[in-house]
């Protein structure tokens, strides 16, 4: 079935982003996996290119289009090229991030921020989770204490995306500790402020090129003209930006199931076994073709997610469907795919290998699967 989601100009990106994928990402990507960390230079380079900031006004330098669908393009070829922690370290920046620069900064935080981050010169992240907290943001520990001009801030967070190379990092702390929801703010922590630190590269399963990181605040010193909004708004504020953060993660999930689909079925036609390729015997046409199905449908949803959220009629609870349900898909279709490999699925040389152990944990950031449902569930009255 036809997908009707994107025009010319959203094709003619796709073609763009496949250029810059080819010269600039694949042939250094095996390198970057070992490294454990992109290359700030690429971040240049996207930015030049105009993949970053698409909706960032142009004033700022972005690209002045608040549209949703050229963010699905980039996910999708970065799937399809098989370089998915260089792809998470991209959405987080454009998907995540960038929308609390755009809906919660004055005039004065646009002029500083926006630029550099349009440019790939200001790397961003964002940082909620804190050790042993889980999925209750509200439950936080690190701390902004009002000193004058300045917030004393003290805690740590940790599986910080963009943790080592970030420049900005939209910090959730407690401004007021004996609040839980209410008692929650948003402070932009900026590279090179006193007290703040970064841990160690996490050593992860997959996405190994994705630098996530460990970052402690050992009474660092953030001005007060760093807080987005005003105090006890930072919880309703990331509130209203999960949506499409789940939408993102829900994106990228479809696209990676799709595309190893794609090697799966290509290699069913050209290994052979018993004097017949494996993909003639019924089993495999039968997982090949349920998979097929699945993604489809899946991916129809999704295209009217994202038609939701650029409408700004996109419902918590709906992002919360599409997010679980496909990185869960993703999931299936991963270890289906490495099975039809065989032994050859769990090479590394083979690029199923490398999908399986990336795929693991999007049913985990943003939002278990559980918490998905727990969403879902409340959102039916029960």
């Amino acid at each position: 079935m036809r997908r009707h989601l994107f025009d010319d100009e959203h094709e003619a990106f796709r073609d763009s982003i496949r250029r810059f994928l080819d010269k600039e990402v694949l042939p250094h990507y095996s390198q970057w996996e070992r490294n454990g960390i992109v290359p700030r230079e690429v971040f240049l380079a996207a930015g030049a290119d105009g993949f970053l900031g698409m909706a960032v006004p142009q004033e700022y330098g972005g690209g002045g289009v608040a549209d949703f669908r050229f963010n699905v393009v980039i996910a999708e070829e970065t799937a399809r090229a098989g370089v998915t922690g260089f792809g998470l370290g991209i959405s987080l920046h454009n998907d995540i991030v960038l929308p609390y620069l755009l809906s919660f900064t004055t005039e004065e935080q646009k002029a500083r921020w926006l630029p550099g981050a349009a440019s790939g010169e200001l790397i961003t992240a964002v940082a909620m989770t804190e050790p042993g907290m889980g999925s209750d943001l509200a439950s936080m520990r690190t701390t902004a204490v009002r000193d004058g001009d300045v917030y004393v801030v003290d805690g740590s967070k940790t599986f910080i995306t963009n943790g080592i190379n970030a420049d900005l990092v939209v910090t959730a702390v407690k401004t007021d500790p004996a609040q839980r929801h209410r008692g929650v703010s948003l402070l932009v922590v900026e590279r090179g402020t006193p007290g703040f630190e970064r841990g160690r590269n996490l050593d992860k399963i997959g996405q190994h090129a994705q630098d996530t990181a460990e970052l402690f605040f050992g009474g660092a010193r953030v001005p007060t003209r760093n807080l987005l909004g005003e105090e006890g708004q930072g919880f309703g504020q990331l509130v209203t930006k999960l949506p499409q953060e789940r939408l993102s993660i829900a994106v990228g999930a479809a696209a990676a199931a799709r595309v190893a689909l794609d090697w799966t079925v290509e290699y069913a036609k050209d290994r052979t076994a018993f004097g017949q390729s494996i993909g003639s015997f019924q089993n495999s046409r039968f997982r090949l073709a349920e998979m097929a199905t699945e993604i489809d449908i899946a991916q129809h949803y999704l295209d009217d997610c994202v038609r939701a959220l650029d409408s700004g009629e996109l419902a918590p609870e709906d992002a919360a469907k599409a997010k679980w349900w496909t990185t869960e898909l993703q999931g299936r279709v991963v270890d289906t795919c490495v099975q039809l490999h065989g032994g050859y699925g769990y090479m590394v040389e083979y690029p199923i290998a490398r999908a399986y152990a990336d795929a693991r944990v999007t049913r985990i950031y943003g939002g278990t699967t559980e918490i998905m449902k727990e969403i879902v569930g409340r959102s039916l009255g029960v």
